[in-house]
């Protein structure tokens, strides 16, 4: 925490400054985590499609603009750039997150309760974060070492995409030769292309995220380095060999030099926090994707440092996660009847997370959501049923209905064979499509159509409110 920080904490304990709420938006890879803030700020602009969010419907809140973020050095938030991807006359998806930024939203609000009389209006601001999911991935590497690492992440790659195809460079690269820099490099290329087609079957733990995304790093010896067999197995004499050395230098480096100013210039800072996860894709994929994101949910969770801040660490700039939401994305793919069962699921395979979280402190909340609703709600006839369907336009443009198949009552008949390492689903089948935004015509004081965003909203900020 810097001087600047200790100093706002203090003007806002004493009350000579606007009261900040930080939201960090976090999720693994196509969660949706753009789509989510650029839908959360364009309807608390345009609050008519809010009404589970008592201090848009009361009328609490009087008005919102954006500004300036407050922290010069990072990225802003492209807010208007997404909305118009997503609402405009031909709408698509924006890029993903590659990168930290941020954007402040002010909200004007009226006072309420028995002392509103004497009280003026105020702002509240709101500094969204959003960060590449696959960078908090890393936050759990700080307390292993390479050993450790290594270990772990040769155990999990067994079947998964481009592993065997890592191990056998891993198993041509000789310990006991100098260390080369072009050895190095190609090690680390085959470990690298395993995690993306890992990413791209539907799997979450992929460390190092940077690997997946580089940014300015990209070809720095902090990110040429991978995964080796313990020191007993790589040498006959049962030390570690020089490439070993190396690789577990930069390793070391990698924590030291990117993760650590990441979490504390960023993450350690957050009040309240929305983690993102694509479950439906996940059971789509199968009972390894299932079971490798409730994993890594759990260590990315562990990072979070939840619980509420006393009044003095309040007062000095000391920040706690007091809020945590767990949020299923895409529930605009099922039809309603399904939602409870989808944040149900959820529930599950976040359990010893969230039960970690509650006892340390933090309110938490699980839901299904839709940031953008992209499908309407229909039945259709099929093998002498009626079944619970959607339908939206496909990427390339083909409208579709569907019905993805029903998902259980039970979360335990999916965590469960997830968890005894079931390699499929032995009796359903789960489908799943990429619909794209659906044309929209806006209006005046309504946001985009979404999904329970009002009530995320409600539960991250409403008490601030």
């Amino acid at each position: 925490m810097g001087l600047s920080d200790a100093a706002e904490g203090i003007a806002r304990g004493l009350g000579l400054a606007d009261p900040v709420v930080r939201l960090g938006v976090t999720g693994l890879s196509r969660a949706g985590k753009t789509v989510f803030i650029t839908s959360l700020v364009a309807n608390l602009l345009d609050r008519g499609r809010m009404p589970a969010l008592r201090a848009a419907s009361d009328g609490t809140i009087q008005g919102a603009w954006l500004q300036p973020q407050p922290d010069d050095t990072v990225p802003r938030f492209d807010y208007e750039r997404h909305l118009s991807a997503l609402t405009g006359p031909d709408p698509h998806w924006p890029e993903g997150t590659r990168h930290v930024s941020q954007l402040r939203l002010s909200l004007r609000v009226r006072p309420r309760g028995v002392t509103s009389a004497f009280r003026g209006m105020r702002t509240i601001h709101l500094d969204i974060v959003d960060y590449p999911g696959e960078w908090l991935l890393d936050l759990r590497l700080m307390d292993k070492s390479f050993a450790e690492w290594s270990a772990e992440v040769l155990d999990r790659m067994q079947g998964r995409p481009g592993a065997a195809e890592f191990m056998r460079a891993l198993a041509a690269a000789d310990p006991q030769r100098a260390f080369a820099e072009p050895e190095a490099q190609r090690l680390a290329a085959a470990y690298t292309a395993h995690l993306h087609a890992s990413r791209e079957a539907g799997f979450s733990d992929c460390t190092p995220g940077r690997f997946l995304l580089p940014g300015e790093l990209e070809g720095s010896p902090a990110l040429t380095f991978a995964p080796m067999l313990p020191p007993g197995q790589t040498t006959g004499e049962g030390r570690p060999g020089p490439v070993w050395r190396e690789f577990q230098r930069r390793f070391d480096a990698y924590k030291g030099q990117v993760v650590r100013p990441f979490f504390r210039d960023h993450f350690a800072r957050i009040d309240r926090q929305v983690v993102l996860t694509d479950v439906l894709g996940a059971i789509h994929a199968g009972p390894p994707a299932v079971e490798d994101m409730r994993r890594a949910m759990a260590d990315i969770l562990s990072a979070f440092r939840p619980g509420r801040a006393g009044w003095l660490a309040q007062i000095l700039g000391t920040r706690r996660v007091e809020r945590i939401l767990f949020a299923a994305t895409k529930a605009d793919h099922l039809h309603h009847v399904q939602h409870q069962r989808l944040a149900n699921i959820l529930t599950a395979m976040l359990r010893e997370a969230r039960d970690r979280a509650d006892f340390q402190g933090a309110r938490t909340e699980a839901m299904a959501i839709a940031a953008l609703r992209t499908t309407t709600e229909e039945t259709i006839h099929q093998g002498g049923q009626d079944l619970p369907a959607v339908r939206g336009t496909l990427m390339d443009g083909r409208e579709a209905a569907l019905y993805p198949g029903e998902l259980p009552d039970n979360p335990a008949a999916l965590i469960d064979p997830a968890r005894r390492g079931a390699d499929r689903w032995l009796d359903a089948d789960y489908a799943i499509m990429n619909f794209a935004p659906a044309p929209a015509t806006l209006r005046p004081g309504d946001g985009p159509p979404h999904i329970r965003m009002d009530r995320a909203a409600e539960f991250l900020i409403g008490d601030r409110l």
